[in-house]
């Protein structure tokens, strides 16, 4: 039957049947992890700008969602390289992708292990961190990177988020970082009465993104200054 049919159930209950999209699968696929939901890869993908041909280092593959959404926008000719530290994640993780795919996919590896002890054979276009420190790997992600590449982090906390910005300018290597969160909120809509619904997805997660300079240039300066107590310094 097409996708639209409705079906019965022999009790007399009637569904309408579909192929289910990603955000349908991610969201019910079995969890080793929490997943990154899909308002927030949705984003990943876009303003880490996932193109095709793209090369993705991963880091923190979890349950292996945003690892699909990944591979989706890098498409055929573009390649991913995820590394997951814990074994039993990245079992779950492998089994949802090919489940997924509906087979192992041919431009995706996965190791297991911690990032800083990856050696990689080349440079990649774009480093994806979902990791309770990422600020221990911006080093790592400033070796992988080529110049111009996108340097991404999706943490939970500000204190998390603070730590890593802070690594980032610390380090030189990159421009300064840009972070955010998206709130997603549904709209109920019958008639005239259009009103807001009662519950909304909030808070999930921050992201924060550079870019990779060239080697041995400097970043430029900040000519913004910072608000009284920023770093804890009391200004006179």
């Amino acid at each position: 039957m097409p996708e639209g049919s409705v079906v019965s159930t022999t009790a007399g209950l009637k569904f309408t049947a579909f192929k289910p999209l990603l955000a349908d699968y991610v969201l019910t696929m079995p969890r080793g992890a929490t997943i990154v939901y899909p308002k927030d890869a949705a984003m990943i993908v876009g303003l880490a700008d996932i193109y095709p041909g793209a090369r993705v280092l991963e880091a923190g593959v979890g349950s292996g969602a945003l690892t699909i959404s990944l591979l989706r926008a890098a498409g055929d000719k573009g390649y991913v390289h995820s590394v997951e530290r814990r074994a039993d994640f990245a079992e779950n993780a492998r089994s949802n992708v090919d489940a997924y795919f509906e087979s192992a996919p041919s431009n995706w590896k996965l190791d297991v292990g911690d990032l800083q002890d990856q050696n990689f054979d080349s440079e990649f276009d774009r480093v994806i961190l979902d990791m309770l420190a990422p600020w221990e790997c911006v080093d790592i992600a400033a070796r992988a990177l080529r110049p111009g590449g996108v340097f991404m982090s999706y943490v939970a906390t500000t204190t998390q988020l603070s730590a890593t910005a802070e690594a980032i300018k610390e380090d030189g290597r990159f421009t300064e970082p840009e972070s955010s969160e998206t709130l997603v909120r549904g709209w109920h809509h019958e008639g005239l009465a259009v009103r807001p619904q009662q519950r909304m997805i909030g808070h999930t997660g921050f992201l924060i993104q550079s870019r990779r300079m060239a080697p041995g240039v400097e970043v430029l300066a900040r000519r913004r200054r910072p608000s009284k107590g920023a770093y804890g310094v009391a200004e006179e």
